[in-house]
């Protein structure tokens, strides 16, 4: 099983890259199923029923959120009904949807769960690893991509190391910035701390560079700001896995910038 997973996509601009290049990349790799983040598909933050149903068109078998899952008021509205899409397990809050979901591929069962981490993060979770061995104890057998959105890599990582060789791949997302650290743990887990963004390449964490600098560094309510017309980057890995035993075979990461350069 081969399985594609996109980085969190950001605003017009990431919807659209990520439209550019699903199909060629489904071919060049033979992908099987194709995962991606979308927390960040309207408008920066958040997901309306519009964009869901338009990545789903495009191609994307699954999406996860984060903690801009409930920043549009309009997915209280269709999350029940929308078989594809993955909220955090493990809120605290009462909240429609699922945070684990089954998909049937060829045969082979895919699960996805979506986690929620808690260094430096404001929203109320339950403690993501007991959501995670909670979930594993009702689990089939099947092969489980997770989702794990957070700030530390740190965090990030201890999670993969405490359930490596009891799920097939855990993925980090929410920082935007593609890390370097993918690996196959010893027990067969695949891993990256952040998969990275799909969107603007020129700004900061896929927003235009003037009203996060203002923010951040100066203190001011600067509201940021998306460009939809800048240079777009796609960030996503390929995770190969075994069929039979569940475990990763290799992970590799995918950078695209849309000048022509790009790594995988």
């Amino acid at each position: 099983m081969r399985i594609l997973f996109f980085g969190d996509i950001v605003g017009r601009n990431g919807r659209q890259v990520v439209k550019r290049h699903l199909s060629e990349l489904v071919a060049k790799h033979r992908i099987d199923f194709v995962i991606a983040n979308g927390e960040n598909a309207t408008h920066g933050k958040g997901l309306i029923e519009k964009h869901y149903d338009e990545l789903i068109d495009a191609g994307i078998d699954a999406i996860t959120l984060g903690n801009h899952y409930s920043r549009k008021t309009d997915i209280n509205r269709y999350i029940d009904q929308a078989v594809c899409l993955i909220r955090p397990l493990n809120v605290l809050s009462s909240f429609g949807g699922e945070g684990s979901r089954v998909f049937e591929i060829g045969g082979a069962k895919v699960r996805v769960t979506n986690l929620l981490a808690t260094a430096f993060m404001k929203e109320e979770v339950n403690n993501p690893y007991y959501a995670l061995k909670d979930l594993l104890a009702e689990a089939q057998d099947e092969i489980h991509i997770v989702d794990f959105h957070g700030e530390a890599t740190a965090e990030k990582m201890c999670l993969a190391y405490a359930f490596d060789g009891f799920v097939s791949a855990i993925l980090g997302t929410h920082t935007h910035v593609q890390t370097r650290d993918y690996r196959i743990l010893p027990n067969g887990t695949a891993f990256i701390s952040d998969v990275g963004m799909c969107g603007a390449y020129n700004g900061v964490i896929g927003f235009r560079k003037e009203e996060v600098i203002n923010r951040t560094l100066f203190g001011k309510d600067d509201i940021f700001q998306l460009d939809d017309g800048d240079q777009s980057l796609l960030s996503a890995v390929v995770i190969d896995i075994d069929s039979q035993t569940k475990k990763a075979i290799s992970i590799h990461p995918i950078y695209i910038i849309e000048d022509g350069r790009n790594d995988g």
